[in-house]
């Protein structure tokens, strides 16, 4: 009895999940497909062709860049398979496409958590471009052109209005189909493990890293749940870790900003190892970006709020 009443909670939370992160991801993942059939991609290129050298990058480093923040990080490898680059550049785009990818869905996806858009767009996008213009002045080796493990099969390109609304559809159903078959198991051990009170001592184990990084307990599931299956699926978690954690939105604000810098660690690391460039460097610059950002972040937040705590008894 105990058993079935977990399984049946868990999966109506799923099946709730699913339905309120469905509605962002479908109506996205649609608009998104359908643009790449439109001017809309190639003139977002030749708009940022000009500034790629700031980086360290070649104009045409702009195809990858433009289809991996606009898609996914797939999409954006995809197309750095098809260029001739040096190994400088490949890392460098690597490195910008961790932080900075599939910016519209899951940025909207922060959204329904409760963080605000800007926040998610000035971190991220910030990242990218900083580290880039840090690697670009500190490497000077890696001039070498880029020896790729493979290049994956293209699917050819859908014809005619039809073929490509169709295709959009299908890419928008398929996305809702994968979070549902993530999303709905997870809940269901998320809501056992926690009848089963395995996640308050899951907490008091993760409670020395959330309060190094500034954090309460109550933050450790969102972090987990950010660091192993990303932004998009892991939202569900977050979003039930909200409203039954009491997670307040100081410690999710900050746990965002540590998982917009770093996570899906082993899922978007290891798909870079194709494009031949040494990833452990590439994880290090994730994870030691993503602690010191938000130990400063959580450092200057509660100074602000000491301040204003202070000022606010002078005036009483």
């Amino acid at each position: 009895m105990f058993l079935i009443t977990s399984l049946k909670k868990g999966f109506q939370a799923g099946l709730q999940t699913t339905w309120t992160l469905g509605k962002v991801i479908f109506p996205v993942t649609l608009i998104v497909s359908l643009l790449q059939h439109t001017p809309v991609l190639p003139w977002l290129i030749k708009l940022i062709q000009p500034v790629m050298g700031i980086f360290g990058l070649s104009g045409e480093a702009a195809i990858p860049l433009v289809l991996g923040n606009m898609l996914n990080l797939y999409a954006g490898i995809a197309a750095i398979l098809t260029l001739d680059l040096s190994v400088k550049e490949v890392f460098i785009l690597a490195v910008m496409l961790s932080f900075s990818h599939n910016l519209i869905i899951e940025s909207t996806v922060a959204a329904k958590v409760g963080i605000k858009i800007w926040v998610i767009l000035l971190v991220r996008i910030g990242l990218a471009v900083s580290s880039a213009i840090m690697i670009n002045l500190l490497w000077k080796g890696g001039a070498e052109t880029a020896q790729y493990g493979f290049i994956p099969k293209q699917a050819a390109a859908p014809e005619g209005y039809l073929e490509i609304g169709l295709s959009a559809v299908q890419k928008a159903g398929l996305g809702i189909v994968q979070l549902a078959l993530i999303v709905i198991p997870l809940m269901i051990i998320i809501q056992y493990l926690k009848d089963k009170g395995f996640l308050t001592v899951f907490s008091r184990w993760m409670a020395p890293v959330t309060r190094m990084l500034g954090m309460k307990e109550n933050t450790s599931m969102t972090m987990v749940a950010g660091l192993t299956i990303g932004l998009a699926y892991g939202a569900g978690v977050m979003i039930k870790a909200v409203e039954e954690d009491g997670v307040s939105y100081r410690d999710l604000t900050l746990a965002f900003i540590f998982l917009v810098a770093c996570h899906a660690v082993v899922e978007d690391t290891l798909i870079f190892v194709p494009l031949g460039i040494p990833v452990l460097p590439l994880l290090i610059i994730r994870i030691v970006t993503a602690v010191l950002l938000t130990m400063a972040v959580g450092a200057i937040w509660d100074r602000f709020e000491h301040t204003s705590r202070k000022e606010a008894t002078y005036e009483n």
